[in-house]
This record gives C-alpha cells, sequence and structure tokens, in this order.
C-alpha cells in the first residue's frame, strides 16, 4: 500500500511541476486556460441548474433555476468570446477577496486570548493580503500575470514537496519492511 501511495505522490508532484513551469513560462497562456477553466465550469452548473428546473415541483424554483442557468450560460459565453474582461473581473474577484480575508485576519488578531505570537501571525498575513488586495485593484493587468505566476510557484512547491514525501515513504516503506518478520516472530 506504501508504494502505490508514494507512487501517486511522486507522480502527482510530477504533474504539479510540469503545471508550475508551463505556468511561469506562459502567463498569459495560464490566464487564458483560467479563463477557459471559468467557462466551463458556468456551462456546466447552466447544464445542472436546466436539470433541477424540470425537477422543481412549483412554479418558484423552476424559474430560479432557468435564469441561473441563463445566467451561467451567458457567462461561460462571455469568458469565451471577451476573455481578456472575464479574467480583469477575476483579478477584481480575488482582489476583493484578499481584501475582505485580509481585514478579517487583522482583526481577528485582536481578539481576546490570542497568544503574542498569533496575534503577530495573523496581524502580519492579514496586511500581506490586504496589501495583495490594493495592489491588484491597481494594476489588475499585472494582476493578473501577478495570479498566474503564483500559480506556477505554488504548484512548483507544491510538486516538489510532494516528490520528497513520496520518496521518504518509500524509503520508510524500504526500512520498515525488513522488520516485518522480527514484528510476526514476538
Amino acid at each position: 500500500m506504501s508504494k502505490s501511495m508514494s507512487t501517486s505522490m511522486i507522480l502527482l508532484g510530477i504533474l504539479a511541476v510540469i503545471v508550475g513551469i508551463f505556468a511561469v513560462a506562459w502567463p498569459g497562456v495560464t490566464i487564458l486556460a483560467l479563463v477557459i477553466l471559468f467557462a466551463i465550469y458556468a456551462f456546466m452548473d447552466a447544464a445542472l441548474q436546466a436539470a433541477r428546473t424540470f425537477t422543481s415541483r412549483t412554479a418558484g424554483p423552476v424559474f430560479g433555476h432557468l435564469l441561473l442557468a441563463l445566467i451561467d450560460l451567458a457567462a461561460g459565453v462571455v469568458a469565451l468570446v471577451w476573455p481578456a474582461p472575464t479574467a480583469f473581473v477575476l483579478v477584481i474577484i480575488v482582489a476583493a477577496w484578499a481584501l475582505v480575508s485580509g481585514l478579517a485576519e487583522f482583526f481577528a488578531s485582536f481578539r481576546s486570548g490570542e497568544t503574542a505570537g498569533t496575534r503577530a501571525l495573523l496581524i502580519l498575513s492579514g496586511l500581506v493580503s490586504v496589501l495583495f488586495g490594493v495592489l491588484l485593484f491597481a494594476r489588475p493587468g499585472v494582476g493578473a500575470v501577478t495570479l498566474a505566476l503564483l500559480f506556477g510557484l505554488y504548484n512548483l512547491i507544491y510538486g516538489f514537496s510532494q516528490i520528497t514525501a513520496g520518496v521518504q515513504l518509500r524509503q520508510l516503506d524500504r526500512d520498515v519492511n525488513p522488520l516485518a518478520p522480527l514484528h510476526k516472530a514476538g
């Protein structure tokens, strides 16, 4: 079991490293891929909402599901027809998320009962998130490329950590297996 788990960790790590390399080498393609993934998600959700339209028994949910299906369909079409404005909107959403979550972390640091270390980490991470959000709002075009690069760097780090963990697990399995007969003898 450990061998199959270590192999899957190593393969996942290699895949993440490959994705990371592509994202860092071609951030524009990465942005376009994210917009296309958003469009696919919107189309899939439109299909699910349309299916729910036909399973609802009352008019209110039918109208609501139909409306959501049409909005999802429109969002998917807009994303494919106008990928640049869609990428801009996605950056604005990430900027708003970073700003709001950063402010929440900052203010959460002042709750009573927090240790000094926890408080410092919450303040620091909150300020970094707020700064990131402000920078994305100020320069959304650069923000899209930055998000693609961060996505790539994250995948590189995650990939190398998965490869390392898989190799270590495989090594641990090799070290433990020779001891198994001794354990059964006792």
